[in-house]
């Protein structure tokens, strides 16, 4: 993640923060601290926290390891060794690593390696086979930041008709009933609503990050497997897959 993404995501934070303040505030009697809006939410306030919280940890986890430099992507010096021992025929050495360091560039360069009497061409379907597989498996784990963030909003949801409900109880209960007295279940709607909402926009905007930074990776790695076994390409035929 660049300077520039980093400030990005920093500035979408801190807005949807200042909205959620506005989207809260009153101009009339003293305002109620956050502890105590969320205080309203009540059961359905704390499985967003334990969603928020779910989510967040998610997050830590991709900005660590969704790296090309991770030993399950493509080291450098990986990469490096296995153009190395391709280029000076040592087909089993390569394999022999690939096996010993799984990992995406390793996985796609072995699949590739164990087809290489077949010819180039299977080599090259083989790999493609593997390089499915390898981004489906990171493909999936980002995905589930996407679940966090359409699960964010119903939650809120369901806080707001509870709130409602709990409103409609009051109604029901009193003969006249005051604004005071249906606060409290309009406060539940409103800001289950709120945290609801936030933690939509925040997560699936994680999502969709990190969605197009494992389809940038993917295709690098893909396209680094492709060199490092181009020197089969020039040899079909030859006598080099040995």
């Amino acid at each position: 993640m660049n300077a520039t993404q980093k400030k990005f995501l920093m500035t979408a934070f801190a807005a949807v923060v200042m909205l959620s303040g506005l989207a809260l505030a009153s101009d009339g009697a003293p305002k109620k601290s956050w502890l105590e809006l969320f205080q309203t939410t009540g059961p359905v306030g704390y499985m967003m926290v334990i969603t928020s919280m779910t989510g967040t940890a998610l997050l830590i986890e991709h900005f660590v390891n969704v790296r090309m430099d991770k030993p399950h992507m493509a080291p450098a010096d990986v990469a490096s060794s296995l153009q190395s021992l391709v280029e000076e025929e040592k087909y089993e050495d390569a394999l022999e690593m690939c096996e010993s360091q799984p990992g995406y560039l390793t996985n796609l360069v072995g699949a590739a390696l164990r087809m290489r009497h077949a010819g180039f061409g299977e080599m090259v379907s083989s790999m493609e086979q593997a390089a499915t597989q390898e981004q489906f498996k990171i493909t999936t784990k980002v995905s589930y930041l996407s679940l966090i963030g359409n699960i964010g909003p119903l939650l809120g949801l369901l806080g707001t008709v509870t709130g409602m409900i709990a409103s409609f109880q009051v109604i029901e209960g009193l003969k006249a009933p005051t604004p005071k007295d249906l606060a409290s279940g309009v406060y539940e709607s409103l800001v289950n609503t709120t945290m609801g909402l936030f933690i939509g926009i925040v997560w699936l905007t994680a999502f969709f990050f990190y969605k197009n930074l494992v389809t940038k990776i993917a295709l690098e790695i893909n396209l680094q497997a492709a060199r490092i076994i181009a020197p089969f390409a020039s040899a079909e035929g030859g006598g080099r897959q040995h």
